[in-house]
């Protein structure tokens, strides 16, 4: 009996590829995904962070390419120099507040170009070079913004929602080649973007909100295993919350 058969989370002979792999929950989720038997192809705009990240990575035959996947030419190269892979996961992008009253074309297109247009070419390209392999897993991450209403947070929130709408099209039109595409959708997790957890007031109110409390990378971590591994092999089209009971 092989690993993968006896462990239904095992990701043991699998290749992934990560963006955003340089810091945060792109970070940790190549970190553990390597500690589970992935070979990892990670990738991030950063050469010295995203070299720390590889420099955690368990295991070996990993991978690391820089690139900035808001760049055409960019996200072209990744694709051209990533082997054939099983699953992916887009984790890069960053926040940025704006009131709807006060957003400023600027913002929301580099928004679009960041956390929509970014992921869904990445994912596509590699779609029509056979870089995904029969029965791959594609993961998206979104936030609880893409199912609630937060203020600050509408040009962010438009694009998860929007992404919401790319998984449930792509897992239909991909589900003949046993293909399956989901999106994981986190409340607040600390990363090292919220700065000092314990002097962090926001991060504070946000705790006491929070039944469970504030989630960890690890978390998030775990839940990508499960929708990368043989576990998940009959999820499709969806997007695992992940909110600490906040919403409750």
């Amino acid at each position: 009996m092989t690993q993968a058969a006896h462990d239904p989370f095992s990701l043991q002979g699998k290749t992934v590829l990560v963006t955003g792999a340089s810091s945060g929950l792109g970070r940790q989720i190549a970190i553990s995904c390597a500690r589970r038997g992935a070979r990892i192809i990670a990738t991030g705009r950063d050469r010295q962070r995203l070299q720390g990240t590889f420099d955690l990575l368990e295991g070996s035959g990993h991978q690391q390419i820089e690139a900035n996947l808001t760049d055409a030419q960019d996200r072209t190269a990744l694709v051209q120099a990533t082997p054939r892979i099983d699953g992916l996961v887009h984790c890069a992008g960053r926040q940025m507040l704006s009131p709807i009253r006060q957003l400023q074309e600027s913002l929301m297109t580099e928004m679009y170009a960041i956390h929509f247009l970014a992921p869904v070419m990445l994912t596509q390209q590699l779609l029509i070079t056979n870089k995904l392999a029969p029965a791959a897993s594609i993961i998206f991450m979104l936030s609880t913004s893409a199912h609630i209403g937060t203020r600050g947070v509408g040009p962010y929130s438009a694009m998860k929602s929007g992404l919401l709408g790319i998984i449930r099209c792509l897992a239909v039109e991909q589900a003949r080649h046993r293909m399956r595409v989901n999106g994981i959708s986190p409340s607040v997790v600390p990363t090292p973007m919220w700065g000092d957890a314990g002097q962090n007031e926001q991060l504070q109110a946000q705790e006491a909100r929070h039944p469970l409390g504030l989630g960890k990378p690890e978390d998030v971590a775990n839940a990508a295993i499960y929708l990368l591994s043989n576990a998940s092999r009959w999820v499709t089209g969806t997007s695992l919350v992940m909110d600490g009971g906040v919403v409750l």
